[in-house]
């Protein structure tokens, strides 16, 4: 398993993230480390189970992986996501996209980040709206799309010929 880069940013990171689980009681352990680096790793969304079979090869248990992603779930440095009764989680902090809508496939189960600038800029306006109309404070939101992706509607125009 190759691990992240070791360079100053990666350093400043996993610092911020150490202080962050230490300030909330946990001791940041070396299943912690690499757990969290296969967020940084991944270029998507992240089951548990998924965390695991990336991380067998170090014996760690399943259980372990579990219970430190709903550590880092409760201490806001990931962001759970359930799709048909399934946790997929990404990294909350250090998101490149701190606004985005995730849509999901119904075919492939695929969670896909929709971050176009303009409909986030659109949801400010409707989230400032709701904030105002009901005296609230509005801290996150988690906005699900379900259709097909472009993949399986292609795959679906395909068949239907």
């Amino acid at each position: 398993m190759e691990g992240v880069k070791n360079n100053t940013l990666t350093k400043d990171k996993f610092s911020l993230i150490r202080k962050m689980v230490e300030k909330n009681g946990y001791k940041f352990t070396k299943q912690r480390k690499l757990i969290l680096e296969q967020f940084f790793l991944a270029d998507r969304h992240l089951s548990v189970e998924e965390i695991y079979q990336r991380l067998k090869k170090t014996s760690m248990g399943l259980a372990t992986v579990y219970r430190n992603v709903k550590i880092f779930s409760s201490i806001g440095i990931v962001k759970e996501i359930v799709v048909d009764g399934v946790s997929y989680y990404e990294l909350k902090i250090y998101s490149k996209k701190p606004l985005h809508i995730h849509f999901q496939c119904v075919k492939c189960n695929d969670i896909i980040d929709i971050d176009e600038r303009k409909v986030a800029l659109e949801y400010l306006k409707v989230n400032k709206a709701i904030e105002d109309m009901n005296d609230l404070d509005i801290y996150d939101v988690n906005i699900m799309l379900i259709g097909l992706c472009k993949r399986c509607r292609e795959v679906n125009e395909c068949q239907d010929r």
